[in-house]
C-alpha cells in the first residue's frame, strides 16, 4: 500500500519538463511514482495538465504556488489547481521581505488564513512547506511553530521538508512527530555537507555559487545522504501521513535529474516495503 503513496515534486525534473512535459510525466510514472506535485505548469492550461495526468496514470496530488500569486488572486489561483484535480495547494517559499523577522511576516500569517479559507471553500487543503529560515525565533519560539499556532489546522496543514529541518539543526523524525495529525504529505529530501552562505543557489534562488570545500552542501538522491529515513518514515506513518513526496532541487553524484528521481523512488520503496 505505502509503495503506492510516493509522489515526485516536479521541480526536481524541471529542465526535462521544459523540453517535453508529457514525455517526462510518462518517465516519472514508469519509475514507480504514483503522484506528482507541481511547481508551475510550463505554459499548459489546467485542463491540458489534467488530461496528461489522466493519460499517463499519475495523480495530480498537489502544487507549490508562490505566496504572492496566491494573495494576488486567491480565488482564481486556487480554482486553477482545483481544475487539475489537486487536493493540496502549498505555500512553498518566502522571499526575504516575507520571512520571519522581516517587515511582512505578519502578512504571511494573515494571508495564510485567507488562502486556507478559500482552499477549504473549494474543497482543497492549504499546506506550508518550510525551509530553514523559518527556524528563526520569535519570542523564544520558532517562527514556523508560531505560524502553525496562529493559523489553526482547519486552515493550514504542514508539509514538513525533512532536509531543511535537519539543516536548521532539528531532528526531522522528532519534528514530524511534533505535528502528528497535521502532516498529510511529507517531503523526503536528502543531502550531504554542511550549511553554507550560498546554498540557496542550488534551489534556483540565490545568485552566485557556493565555495567548493570538502564539506560543500549538496542535495542527494533519497538514501544517498545523511538523513535517517527509516526513522522519518516511521514517524510520519504513525503521525497520520498519507503521502511521501520526493524532492531533489539539483542532481548530484554524476546522475541526471531523472536518474536521481529513479534512485530515490527505488530507495523509498525499499524502506516502505
Amino acid at each position: 500500500m505505502w509503495s503506492e503513496k510516493i509522489g515526485l515534486q516536479l521541480y526536481s525534473v524541471r529542465d526535462d519538463l521544459q523540453k517535453d512535459f508529457l514525455g517526462t510525466l510518462k518517465k516519472v510514472k514508469e519509475m514507480g511514482y504514483s503522484a506528482v506535485e507541481f511547481a508551475g505548469l510550463y505554459g499548459h492550461s489546467p485542463e491540458e495538465v489534467k488530461a496528461m495526468c489522466e493519460e499517463v496514470g499519475l495523480i495530480p496530488l498537489s502544487a507549490h504556488v508562490p505566496f504572492v500569486d496566491l494573495i494576488a488572486d486567491t480565488e482564481g489561483t486556487v480554482a486553477c489547481y482545483k481544475k487539475i484535480g489537486c487536493k493540496y495547494i502549498v505555500i512553498p517559499y518566502l522571499t526575504p521581505e516575507y520571512r520571519p523577522g522581516a517587515e511582512k511576516f505578519d502578512e504571511v500569517i494573515k494571508g495564510a488564513k485567507v488562502i486556507g479559507e478559500e482552499a477549504a471553500k473549494q474543497g482543497m487543503v492549504l499546506q506550508y512547506h518550510n525551509h530553514d529560515f523559518e527556524f528563526a525565533k520569535i519570542d523564544g519560539e520558532y517562527a514556523l511553530d508560531v505560524l502553525y499556532k496562529e493559523v489553526g489546522p482547519e486552515l493550514l496543514q504542514t508539509q514538513i521538508d525533512t532536509c531543511w529541518v535537519n539543516v536548521a539543526g532539528e531532528n526531522p523524525a522528532e519534528y514530524v512527530k511534533k505535528y502528528s495529525g497535521r502532516i498529510p504529505t511529507v517531503h523526503l529530501k536528502d543531502f550531504a555537507g554542511s550549511k553554507s552562505e550560498k546554498m540557496y543557489a542550488l534551489i534556483g534562488i540565490d545568485d552566485g555559487k557556493q565555495e567548493e570545500t570538502k564539506n560543500t552542501f549538496e542535495f542527494r538522491p533519497v538514501g544517498k545522504g545523511v538523513q535517517k529515513f527509516p526513522e522519518i518514515v516511521k514517524a510520519a506513518i504513525e503521525g497520520g501521513a498519507q503521502w511521501f513526496i520526493v524532492e531533489q532541487d539539483q542532481p548530484s553524484l554524476g546522475l541526471s535529474a531523472l536518474e536521481c528521481a529513479k534512485a530515490s523512488v527505488e530507495y523509498v520503496k525499499s524502506i516502505l516495503d
